[in-house]
């Protein structure tokens, strides 16, 4: 399949979403597909994750779904058997960046300074988390750090802090390929059942995302 990367770089936008409770994973899945987002990074922060994530990669092979929060290299084995389609990590680990490529999974490490960005780069790697994208400074910021590779083609992924109205802000910059947006589908939400709110808060991040991306071309 192609680059699963390249089409959330279409869509501009990404939800990052903690679920407890496997039960919960279709209900999502549909409400962020009726809402016109068909995709979905299950972060490793609860124990449900691996279970939520093969769920959905079975149950819902519409919906581009990897994992975020991957730590360690257990965590990226078992994404990887899930059927996880990509996988994002909030920091640069170098040995989980040469697993995730020798078993051809497209990963994005966290990365926030300079320094960062270059472990990155020597990796061959192209895409990057940058988090967290907010307390880190914002647009500002990551144009500045990411000035110096910009003949690299590189390209970021900001997370934490991101929100509705400030999508416009991040796209604005071509070194932005998405968004990730934790309130889109917020585990309280899951948890209440609120997936009416999850749907309707898709729709939103993905019309504000298409608007921003439109805008800039």
């Amino acid at each position: 399949m192609s680059n699963p990367f390249d089409a959330i770089a279409r869509i501009g936008v990404v939800p990052v979403i903690a679920i407890e409770d496997v039960k919960d994973a279709v209900p999502l899945a549909d409400a962020l597909l009726a809402g016109g987002l068909p995709v979905a990074e299950i972060t490793f922060r609860t124990p449900a994750a691996a279970d939520v994530l093969a769920k959905l990669a079975a149950d819902r092979p519409d919906l581009i779904v990897g994992a975020g929060t991957v730590l360690d290299l257990a965590s990226l084995e078992a994404c990887r058997l899930g059927g996880a389609k990509f996988g994002l990590a909030p920091g640069f680990d170098p040995a989980i960046v040469d697993s995730a490529k020798a078993a051809g999974l497209p990963f994005a490490p966290g990365v926030m300074t300079p320094s960062d960005i270059s472990l990155a780069a020597a990796k061959g790697l192209r895409l990057a988390k940058f988090f967290p994208a907010g307390i880190a400074g914002g647009p500002a910021a990551l144009e500045a750090v990411s000035a110096p590779f910009a003949h690299l083609g590189l390209r970021f992924i900001p997370t934490g802090g991101v929100s509705l109205e400030t999508i416009g802000d991040w796209l604005k910059l071509k070194s932005v390929a998405a968004v990730g947006g934790t309130w889109i589908a917020r585990t309280d939400d899951i948890r209440a059942g609120r997936f009416g709110d999850i749907e309707r808060k898709a729709r939103e991040a993905v019309a504000r995302a298409k608007a921003a991306l439109e805008a800039r071309q």
